[in-house]
């Protein structure tokens, strides 16, 4: 397995907009011409690769030792594609913050233009971001939510979360592909250094610990209180990530009457029900392994890390002259590449108005 190490640390402050305008445009050339040549599945694909990712990053020239990489690659790609969705086939939803939360509506806009059913797709990109917060509570807080998917309806997400405590970051691939059961072992692949101890409930070995649990969701919910209320004069051991103020037991009582409503059948119908965060998730794993005796996996499913090399002078400055030329020479390769006469003439003169001077 290719390896190196990345402390990728919070970067705060924007790209300079003269790098940020040369990273939409080279951006915009390399996913037209990828999707020329190999067609819009192969470029999500390589987005969920996480080295062919940070590569595409360091050669954009954004910063190759911080989170800001994330998310400057991903609003370069959505903002190189915004107009030419009909073209590339490629559509990007989400973003950093506040951004985030109008993944689902942007999909909806984007299926709405060209005719497509949203439902799934919606979904998908909810599930992503349940897991990586509520299923997987690695320490890292989700901030950034990015959904790239396809006329056919494949799919990828990338997201990443910041550990509040050491300011670095984590960053989550998902590729439709590789995504058997959104609760059973999802990602393509996530990106930092292991962090040890976990609470991992994709884990395969967790399996006992979800079915568990979905029993707990169709149970009466007084029933469960009632041993929620004796778990709160225990003393807990120290391996475990609940805290008295995860048993809430009024809290913990609507969640489990809303599951027990909608007779909830697995543990992705629980983790999907509105309301369920990462403290429910915690005190019913807890109650599952005291009634039912079954451990979840501490296993933290961190794959990937990193070192490369650009923006802030490390290992060396973005050259300007060289990143210009980089773009000519794509807008020269898509010329030559293989469609349509029409459309390149199309995509020549669009190009052409980003480098003409105003007047």
């Amino acid at each position: 397995m290719r390896r190196g190490i990345a402390h990728l640390p919070l970067h705060y402050g924007n790209a300079p907009p003269w790098l940020f305008k040369r990273m939409t445009l080279l951006a915009r050339e390399i996913t037209r011409v990828l999707v020329a040549e190999f067609g819009p599945d192969e470029m999500l694909h390589r987005l969920s690769d996480p080295f062919w990712f940070q590569a595409f990053g360091c050669l954009l020239g954004f910063d190759w030792h911080s989170s800001g990489l994330t998310t400057t690659v991903c609003g370069a790609i959505k903002e190189g594609v915004r107009g030419l969705e009909g073209e590339t086939e490629i559509f990007v939803a989400g973003g950093k913050g506040k951004v985030s939360r109008n993944t689902p509506l942007e999909i909806e806009r984007h299926c709405e233009r060209f005719s497509l059913e949203p439902t799934s797709l919606i979904y998908a990109s909810r599930m992503a971001a349940k897991v990586d917060s509520s299923a997987l509570q690695d320490g890292y807080q989700l901030y950034h939510h990015v959904f790239f998917f396809t006329l056919q309806g494949k799919w990828c997400v990338i997201q990443q979360g910041m550990n509040p405590f050491t300011r670095y970051a984590r960053r989550y691939h998902w590729l439709a592909e590789g995504v058997k059961n959104f609760v059973c072992e999802p990602h393509q692949a996530i990106c930092c250094d292991s962090q040890g101890t976990v609470l991992n409930l994709v884990a395969q070995e967790s399996q006992g610990t979800r079915d568990a649990v979905a029993a707990l969701s169709r149970e009466v919910p007084d029933k469960i209180i009632t041993e929620a209320k004796r778990i709160e004069r225990l003393d807990l051991p120290r391996r475990h990530f609940i805290q008295f103020d995860d048993l809430n037991t009024k809290r913990l009582h609507q969640i489990l009457l809303k599951t027990y409503e909608r007779g909830t059948t697995g543990f992705e119908g629980v983790l999907e029900t509105p309301g369920v965060g990462p403290k429910t998730i915690r005190a019913l794993t807890l109650i599952a392994e005291l009634i039912y005796g079954e451990q979840p996996s501490f296993r933290d499913p961190v794959r990937f890390s990193f070192a490369h090399g650009g923006k802030d002078g490390h290992p060396y400055p973005v050259d300007r002259e060289v990143y210009d030329r980089s773009i000519e020479l794509l807008r020269k390769g898509l010329w030559a590449s293989k469609i349509g006469h029409g459309d390149k003439l199309k995509a020549m003169k669009r190009l052409k108005a980003f480098f003409s001077p105003p007047r």
